[in-house]
């Protein structure tokens, strides 16, 4: 059994019982959620002082585009947390809703949420000015997430949820939404 492997089956224990470690885990995943966030943030402020090349957006101009697109990640961000915890459960893998969400924006992308901080991210690096942030650790942070989806997140709740997850992963896509008919 591979480590991806044996992660998953561990996260299936703790999210399939009722037990204190969900409470105390669930803390733990978001402050590490938000703090790994943040290392990026700064470890991007840290690269472009380095850096030769800087993005340099005038004042205005950078609150005027990043603005938008961080109320737009932040409300999709938003939005599918509200959807978690509306169905008895978190974001945190952890602590997720005992039924697998596929409505509202989940009938049209696996990951709205992870889109919308995605989407948060790189706005933030156009605030700062930060090319490192849009052009290194955004995309990073997006790879590592898309990692652990594939390798120990999709392998869970194939586990949890069986072919209903399947037909769910086959017919909705992982990031860009399909629009029109869902099949």
């Amino acid at each position: 059994m591979s480590l991806a492997d044996r992660w998953a089956e561990t996260i299936y224990r703790i999210a399939t019982t009722e037990n204190k470690l969900k409470i105390i885990m669930t803390p733990v995943g978001v402050i590490f959620w938000f703090g790994l966030s943040a290392l990026f943030v700064f470890a991007s402020l840290w690269l472009d002082k380095l850096s030769p090349i800087q993005l340099s957006l005038a004042a205005p101009t950078n609150i005027f585009v990043s603005v938008p697109v961080m109320i737009i990640g932040t409300a999709l961000a938003l939005w599918t947390a509200y959807t978690f915890i509306k169905a008895r459960g978190s974001p945190v893998p952890i602590n997720p809703p005992q039924k697998l969400v596929t409505t509202g924006l989940y009938s049209r992308l696996r990951n709205p949420m992870l889109l919308g901080w995605i989407t948060l991210l790189f706005g933030v690096g156009i605030l700062l000015n930060s090319i490192s942030l849009i052009f290194i650790f955004t995309p990073l942070f997006t790879a590592i997430n898309i990692l652990y989806l594939r390798t120990i997140e999709e392998k869970e709740m194939e586990k949890k949820f069986g072919k209903e997850y399947l037909k769910y992963k086959k017919s909705v896509p992982m990031f860009i939404p399909r629009f029109g008919k869902r099949k």
